[in-house]
């Protein structure tokens, strides 16, 4: 799932043609955090804070979570 978002928000940036410090902006978070986003460090990241950034940026983010028996919860 974090990976998901690393790679939307990598999208969103390249998309939207944004420097570092201009995503920086936009996702509320620091230069040196984008730099860690876009080298694809993902263990620096807790979802909580991918979930901001995504929501920032204008992402829909779907979640389906299912039963061992392949019925949706």
């Amino acid at each position: 799932m974090r990976s998901e978002m690393v790679t939307a928000l990598c999208k969103f940036i390249e998309t939207e043609g944004l420097t570092q410090a201009d995503a920086a902006k936009r996702l509320k978070v620091s230069q040196s955090r984008i730099s860690d986003l876009t080298r694809g460090k993902i263990s620096r990241f807790s979802l909580d804070a991918l979930v901001n950034m995504v929501t920032d940026a204008g992402v829909e983010i779907n979640i389906r979570i299912k039963s061992p028996s392949g019925r949706a919860a």
